[in-house]
């Protein structure tokens, strides 16, 4: 089984996950999710994510609903020594509550 994106490509998250995935060469099946129509506020889509949001990357039992960690995923089925960079990343830059990233001391 492939992986699944689900996005609507008029959202600036999902499209750039989209050409981050496209310009990789990493294949996907697309599923579109209208945001205008409310799709993502679907009963079908939150078993997809209950946060009920796109981009949203589902992999066999896997599925990534945190957009910052959809390339990051990505990247790591295609060069899995990509994740070394990432606790470099962590460490350097922590959460706040708002989910943004915010400089650690």
């Amino acid at each position: 089984m492939g992986l699944e994106l689900y996005l609507d490509l008029l959202s600036q998250p999902c499209r750039a996950v989209y050409i981050f995935a496209k310009k990789n060469s990493i294949p996907f099946e697309l599923c579109s999710v209208d945001l205008r129509k409310g799709q993502h506020l679907s009963d079908v889509f939150a078993q997809v994510n209950p946060r009920q949001k796109v981009p949203a990357l589902k992999g066999g039992d896997f599925i990534l609903t945190e957009s910052l960690w959809v390339p990051a995923a990505k990247s790591l089925k295609a060069d899995p020594s990509w994740l070394r960079g990432t606790s470099v990343w962590r460490r350097q830059w922590g959460r706040s509550s708002s989910r943004r990233p915010m400089r650690s001391s």
